[in-house]
């Protein structure tokens, strides 16, 4: 069992790994991102905020499909990278980070403010975890389980982004 956390524990399993649990490794980390120590998730949550933007100018319909596929890939290679790594929900796992991030963005209208606001309460529910995010967190295991509490943080941080800007036009 690989024991290590962070880098050192990443590098001895991607030496070890097959194609699959390299590539696999390689997207869940969000390319290398994951490896940043101390903050991670905010690094892999910045990282995600590039594709985002473009995603903006695209039309709804294949935003939705673009982040639902995505979401796809994020099950998958976080299933496969925590299986590698031998531990439950490895903190060098950024995809889940990145789908929550671009779920949360999908239907905003594409702004500086919307892109910002985003990332700063995605943040805070990803790291707070309050209710149901941890509940989800404790019950739900494997690649759903990585990603499914970030997709809530990503509701959570849409809905209140979505509120402030309606307040924001009303005043």
């Amino acid at each position: 069992m690989i024991e290590e956390r962070g880098g050192h524990s990443f590098w001895n399993a991607f030496g070890g790994a097959n194609a699959v649990e390299k590539v696999s490794l390689t997207i869940s980390s969000w390319f290398f991102c994951g490896l940043v120590p101390g903050a991670p998730g905010t690094f892999g949550t910045a990282a995600a905020v590039v594709p985002a933007f473009f995603l903006g100018y695209l039309p709804i319909l294949w935003r939705g499909l673009i982040v639902a596929s995505f979401t796809g890939l994020a099950i998958i290679s976080s299933s496969v990278s925590a299986s590698t790594l031998k531990q439950e929900d490895p903190s060098v796992v950024v995809i889940d980070e990145v789908a929550g991030y671009l779920l949360a963005v999908l239907l905003l209208p594409q702004s500086v403010v919307s892109l910002g606001l985003v990332f700063i309460f995605f943040r805070l529910f990803d790291i707070l975890k309050p209710f149901p995010i941890r509940q989800i967190e404790r019950k739900v295991r494997g690649g759903v389980g990585i990603v499914l509490d970030d997709l809530i943080a990503g509701i959570l941080a849409f809905l209140l982004v979505k509120a402030i800007l309606v307040l924001g036009q009303a005043v």
